[in-house]
């Protein structure tokens, strides 16, 4: 009877203190959003047991196609609305998950080290200005933003002979920190996330560009959803919030 006793109590401390299935959350996220996700996964793991996260950064544009072409992911962060807009239209996200997560501002910067005077976007046509950087406006939605403040200002016509095209915002912005451009278009929070490399030039001013807002949302299908909109519940939380701000971002909610 005793062996029976405790061959029984063992057998229930096991089941007790088993671990529970292991879980893999999959985040498509643009990459101007990596350092302060990063940071935001690593407290949101210890809080759900069992999960590991697995990260997918790029273009929004290029994550965009790739959840279009059936990639396996539960979550996507993007950095325009446009992006999100189509996959939306398409049923590809569930539209009752979207909130939007961070706002943003486009910035001018230029390699800590030059001694060009660029207080404003017309001195641009300088003839000492060289190569000009933005994001490919076809996949990046900071190159999209830039090339609308173009647009309005009368420049990017004129400046066309001397933009390069990156295919992600954080390419742009080391083509300026190793000083291989003049200048280039990123956002305020990659200006931040290089602090001693690149120093900015000037800002465009917000009525040449769409609102930067960056929205999040469950993609239909999602292996884990919950999971995925308990992510999102961190990101819009104070908590999550005070982190994007250190890292540069704007609230959510303005």
């Amino acid at each position: 009877m005793r062996v029976l006793l405790a061959l029984t109590v063992a057998a229930l401390t096991a089941v007790g203190v088993a671990e529970p299935a292991p879980r893999e959350l999959t985040l498509s996220v643009a990459v101007s959003l990596k350092e302060a996700v990063e940071e935001l996964g690593r407290r949101f793991v210890p809080a759900h047991a069992g999960v590991t996260l697995r990260y997918n950064f790029g273009a929004s544009g290029e994550l965009a196609r790739q959840i279009e072409a059936g990639a396996p992911i539960d979550l996507f962060l993007s950095a325009g609305e446009r992006q999100m807009d189509d996959l939306e239209r398409h049923g590809l996200v569930v539209r009752a998950t979207r909130r939007v997560l961070a706002r943003n501002v486009l910035v001018a910067v230029k390699p800590v080290d030059s001694r060009l005077d660029l207080a404003k976007p017309a001195d641009l046509l300088d003839a000492r200005v060289g190569r000009v950087v933005v994001g490919n406006p076809k996949t990046v939605p900071a190159g999209q933003y830039a090339e609308q403040s173009l647009r309005v200002l009368g420049l990017w016509g004129p400046l066309g002979p001397r933009l390069i095209f990156a295919e992600n915002v954080r390419q742009a912005l080391e083509y300026v920190a190793r000083g291989e451009v003049d200048v280039g278009f990123v956002y305020a929070s990659d200006l931040a996330s290089r602090p001693g490399r690149v120093r900015e030039a000037f800002r465009p001013g917000e009525d040449t560009y769409s609102p930067i807002v960056y929205p999040a949302a469950v993609v239909t299908g999602a292996h884990e959803p919950a999971l995925a909109e308990a992510f999102i519940g961190l990101l819009r939380s104070a908590e999550g919030q005070a982190v994007l701000a250190r890292f540069g971002f704007q609230p959510a909610v303005r």
